[in-house]
């Protein structure tokens, strides 16, 4: 076991005991030595962790504690770093700065070893496809965040042109499209637009009559039917 799975071990041991807990009752839970847990314990309180007690006197955790990441496997760290890459080379240029910002600050809590396993990551994304955004995709994940109605122009597959109104409440990320999920009030049902078809996007400070995730429910329900239905 790595001192990083053996600290988390131990804050783990700690939540589930909400009276304090002796050092030996918890070294002999984890497989450690007495010394091996003292040692932990004040490297854990060093990291910010609310642990109060003393030796022969108990541990306890505060609750409400948020866990740092202080621990990941060798698979969660290949998520983390190839997620991370990917949208980090996305058009959405706000979210790729985030992405690239979300790294970083998971990087700067990560023990030592830990950070060099995420640096040398061998996993790499290639070169995002050509892709030409004709509107800026924040506003369309601050509309579905804030149940924000949009108004734009769009030209379907067959060039024909209409004006709409919808209540977007997800978007999907594909590797040449962006496709924005919504309501729509002319067609009064469940459309997707892809963004590279829309124009003149016009945020709504309106908040559309229903819950995203209530929207996402049945949409998701739309696509489990039997083609025919």
């Amino acid at each position: 076991m790595s001192r990083s799975e053996r600290l988390l071990d131990l804050i783990q041991s700690l939540r589930r005991h909400r009276r304090p807990v002796s050092g030996q009752a918890l070294a002999d839970e984890l497989g450690i030595s007495i010394r091996t847990l003292y040692r932990d314990i004040v490297t854990l309180q060093g990291q910010g962790a609310p642990i109060e007690g003393e030796a022969g006197l108990g541990y306890v955790l505060k609750p409400g504690f948020m866990l740092p990441p202080l621990m990941f496997s060798d698979e969660e760290i290949e998520a983390i770093v190839l997620g991370s890459r990917w949208v980090a080379k996305q058009p959405d240029r706000r979210l790729s700065a985030a992405a690239a910002n979300a790294l970083a600050k998971i990087a700067a809590v990560l023990p030592d070893d830990l950070r060099e396993d995420l640096d040398a990551s061998t996993l790499l994304v290639g070169p995002p496809a050509a892709v030409i955004e004709g509107i800026d995709l924040g506003l369309v994940r601050q509309a579905i965040r804030n149940e924000r109605k949009l108004a734009f122009h769009y030209r379907d597959a067959g060039g024909a042109a209409s004006q709409r109104v919808v209540w977007p409440f997800a978007l999907g990320f594909f590797d040449k499209v962006r496709v924005v999920v919504a309501w729509c009030e002319t067609r009064q049902d469940f459309r997707h637009f892809r963004t590279d078809r829309i124009a003149e996007l016009t945020p709504i400070d309106t908040r559309y009559p229903r819950r995203r995730q209530a929207m996402l429910k049945e949409w998701r329900a739309t696509l489990d039917k039997p083609r025919g239905s």
